[in-house]
């Protein structure tokens, strides 16, 4: 697949070891856009007066060549040598999907009411198509089966198709500072 990947960190750091973790990743966020592949990072913290030891990190790579390629590169070896004693543990990667990737960005993700109105303009026109094309070709069918069916491709197309473009169109209403 050539679609963008994100990937979630989470990594403990050992206490008192915060500030200096915050300054090395910041760092490292700069080198690591020289890196062909890199599309974006983002660093979260726990919460002012959390107990938490956790902080995420968010990249965005161009495909999972480039994620492969960054991940197996000497300056994230580098990287993870240099961190490595501020850190307890391995870290957790995840790979973000669905509704959680569709909104990610470099910047502050937008707020809930415009993921939830960015979601909507793509739900709606995905089931009304749906009803009209898929629908009568499985409405005869056991309840059970058109629901699975026609939910099935609701998701696909939101998931591969709806969704990557109505994020991309409204990125900059989505990310826009006025309206927050």
């Amino acid at each position: 697949m050539n679609e963008p990947i994100h990937v979630a960190i989470t990594r403990k750091i050992k206490p008192g070891c915060e500030a200096e973790f915050q300054a090395a990743l910041k760092d490292f966020f700069t080198t690591s856009f020289g890196h062909a592949g890199v599309q974006g990072a983002s660093m979260l913290v726990p919460p002012p007066g959390s107990p938490s030891p956790e902080f995420g990190i968010l990249r965005t790579f161009a495909n999972e060549r480039e994620r492969d390629a960054f991940y197996a590169s000497p300056m994230f070896k580098t990287w993870e040598d240099r961190i490595r004693p501020l850190t307890e543990g391995e870290p957790v990667h995840r790979q973000l999907t669905g509704l959680e990737a569709w909104f990610r960005s470099p910047q502050s993700p937008p707020p809930l009411w415009k993921m939830a109105i960015a979601t909507y303009l793509g739900v709606v026109p995905v089931i009304m198509g749906l009803s009209l094309t898929l629908g009568p070709l499985v409405r005869s069918w056991n309840f059970v089966l058109n629901n699975l069916v026609f939910n099935a491709c609701v998701v696909l197309l939101l998931t591969w198709v709806v969704m990557p473009l109505i994020t991309r169109v409204l990125n900059p209403w989505l990310h826009s500072k006025q309206t927050k």
